[in-house]
Parts: C-alpha cells; sequence; structure tokens
C-alpha cells in the first residue's frame, strides 16, 4: 500500500489515534485520542468528508 494514507496506532495509555501521511510518507496530520478503534475510525471517516470542504481560517 503506497501513499496518502491514514495509518492507525495504539497510544500508551490504550487510546487509538491516526496519522495522516502526504505522498513523500511524511506526517502531516494527527488525530485526537479515541476511546476505541471504532472512534478513530469514525474520525478518519469525518476528516475525509469535511476536509476537502474546509475552509481557511487564518488567524495569525
Amino acid at each position: 500500500m503506497g501513499y496518502p494514507k491514514f495509518i492507525i496506532k495504539k497510544s500508551s495509555n490504550d487510546k487509538y489515534y491516526f496519522n495522516l501521511h502526504a505522498t513523500n510518507a511524511k506526517i502531516i496530520a494527527t488525530s485526537e485520542m479515541y476511546e476505541s478503534k471504532d472512534g478513530c475510525k469514525n474520525g478518519i471517516e469525518s476528516v475525509k468528508t469535511n476536509a476537502p470542504i474546509a475552509e481557511i481560517d487564518d488567524q495569525s
């Protein structure tokens, strides 16, 4: 499997999170911690759905 891709990980406190890797395999986003793997997968689906339509709010 190539890149880009989402990689699900389990932390030392037994919570799940994902990293989004770009085409060059570098991490470009890390999620919040989820209590369950299903919650983590739902987070990935939310990013897939919402990111393409999200606006940029530059508060710098």
